[in-house]
């Protein structure tokens, strides 16, 4: 059972590495930096964005830090102030490879250690990552209202403050889901790897669902094998023709259908182009 939480996501920064530029508005894959981290977090019970509002993919709250411009730990307690689950997701807006995987296993590990006060994403040498990690609300709330006290305020106070007073778990990150975009080498990067054979095609599926609004699972092999079947067996524009009716029948199945009816509608197509192309192969003998 997934842990009830809500999310807060940092995207207020001045982005001075990338000119000033709109760093969560930067497009990855056709999806702008903010819409892929809001995408490995859509079960959150609320989610508040700390930053100067903008379309996005679903809907978010919004805030801002006092002052703007102050730093991580003024945008965290704005964004704390929004929420009211007892366990908070706390992300960056610049992770384009943080996956729906990697926020799991942040609320499995806080939840699977009692004594742990939040479950802090490490990269691959080991290094904390504070704004990709799950937090307690309570002590969370306890160590920016002490550095509040301690400091006569919170901003531009280095963010791991706020880690050092909290008893921590960590998380192995997983491929690249630590990978954070601060310079436009690192935007040509991603852009890059998600361009990559072995990547390309699941970082299509997914935006084209977020750009139409979908939320389904399908098995992607077999609608490919549907797709080489009708294009070797009937004639190569019977592909996506044919994928497409496989879609609209699915839809016409209405919301109960879900992944079963595509992989029903997609079964009965493949099986009428094998007996297609086996009746040319009859009188071609």
């Amino acid at each position: 059972m997934t842990t009830a939480y809500d999310a807060v996501v940092l995207a207020g920064g001045a982005a001075r590495r990338l000119g000033g530029s709109d760093k969560p508005g930067v497009r990855v894959g056709g999806r702008t930096l903010l819409d892929r981290v809001l995408a490995a977090c859509p079960d959150a019970g609320r989610t508040v964005v700390v930053g100067d509002p903008r379309p996005t993919v679903r809907p978010v709250r919004w805030t801002r830090e006092d002052p703007p411009g102050g730093g991580p730990l003024p945008a965290v307690d704005a964004g704390v102030r929004e929420t009211d689950a007892e366990v908070l997701l706390v992300l960056s807006a610049d992770l384009p490879f943080l996956d729906r995987d990697t926020v799991r296993r942040l609320l499995a590990a806080l939840a699977e250690a009692p004594e742990a006060e939040a479950a802090l994403l490490t990269d691959g040498d080991g290094r904390d990552q504070p704004l990709v990690a799950a937090y307690r609300t309570a002590p969370l709330v306890r160590e920016l209202t002490r550095l509040t006290h301690d400091h006569g305020g919170l901003a531009h106070l280095p963010l791991r403050r706020l880690t050092e007073g909290l008893r921590l778990t960590r998380v192995a990150a997983g491929s690249l889901a630590s990978f954070d975009c601060d310079t436009w080498e690192d935007i040509a990067a991603a852009r890059a790897r998600i361009r990559e054979h072995g990547t390309v095609l699941d970082e299509w599926i997914t935006a084209v669902k977020d750009e139409l609004g979908i939320e389904l699972d399908v098995d992607t092999g077999v609608l490919l094998d549907l797709a080489r079947d009708a294009a070797h067996g009937v004639a190569r524009p019977a592909a996506p023709l044919t994928t497409f009716l496989v879609g609209y029948a699915a839809a016409r199945a209405g919301t109960e259908g879900g992944p079963e009816a595509v992989a029903e509608a997609a079964r009965k197509a493949a099986e009428l182009a094998k007996r297609w192309a086996a009746e040319q192969d009859e009188a071609e003998a």
